[in-house]
């Protein structure tokens, strides 16, 4: 109970300060939270204090029009779609599928990324967190749209042909880089930022389009 309250009274004092400082011509507050989160995070393993430092400008700008209560401007908005849209790198073989099953595998899993994790091994998906996907889960996040027969719903009988290439691509694309279609998504920058593989992209592809996948049954 103490140590809570301890922790209580630092996180006030601290919210006193930046509010004083704003309020006093003091010292930024935007730059003062990044120092709090710097002195209080620090690296181990392969949890880098990068992580929490935002120096890419598509975090800074979404960032600050929500602390502003704001939505983003609609040209910078436009902008920056188009700068993710640039990162976006297709398969170069062009197959966009793998397979279903170990899609499901990699959605339900959200394993990854601590400190207690070796470089180079394979993340989950986390999918499952923020998305309904297929009907026997029954534990799934609503932060996302469902996903149960995704490909299904928008008339993909042939992920291969193409009147389905449009459906396909975007869909790739926004796995791999989701502000390239929404500037301040919440969904993660899955292939842009490195959290999966270009396979692992193809099963969870595969999961969302395949007519084999439980996803469209």
């Amino acid at each position: 109970m103490k140590k809570i309250s301890i922790a209580f009274a630092c996180l006030s004092a601290a919210a006193a300060v930046i509010g004083c400082g704003t309020l006093a011509g003091g010292p930024d507050p935007d730059q003062l939270a990044q120092e709090m989160v710097r002195s209080a995070f620090r690296s181990e393993g392969i949890a880098k204090l990068e992580r929490v430092t935002q120096t890419d400008e598509t975090l800074k700008l979404c960032s600050a029009a929500d602390a502003a209560g704001k939505p983003l401007d609609a040209a910078v908005a436009k902008r920056i779609e188009a700068d993710n849209l640039k990162t976006v790198k297709w398969p170069g073989d062009g197959k966009f599928l793998g397979d279903w099953k170990q899609g499901e595998s990699i959605a339900q899993s959200g394993r990854g990324q601590t400190w207690t994790d070796a470089a180079g091994q394979a993340n989950g998906g986390n999918c499952y967190n923020c998305h309904q996907i297929t009907k026997e889960e029954i534990s799934f996040g609503t932060i996302g749209p469902s996903l149960y027969h995704y490909g299904k719903l928008r008339g993909v009988a042939d992920p291969n042909s193409a009147n389905a290439k449009p459906v396909v691509e975007y869909t790739w694309g926004k796995i791999w880089n989701a502000k390239a279609y929404n500037a301040c998504s919440n969904m993660p920058r899955s292939g842009h930022m490195g959290n999966l593989t270009e396979q692992q992209i193809r099963h969870i592809m595969a999961l969302l389009l395949d007519p084999a996948s439980p996803v469209n049954k």
